[in-house]
């Protein structure tokens, strides 16, 4: 799946050190996702 800026993103859940919470929640609000695939891997 690829996203470009702008594009809505799919709902998912995420776990927290509080508990979990679900993108939706966050709707209205600005959301920043990143990815970074080589992190924390030795790659």
């Amino acid at each position: 799946m690829v996203l470009g800026p702008g594009t809505q993103a799919p709902n998912f859940t995420l776990n927290t050190h509080s508990g979990q919470i679900t993108l939706s929640e966050l709707r209205g609000k600005t959301v920043v996702i990143g990815f970074h695939p080589a992190s924390f891997t030795g790659g």
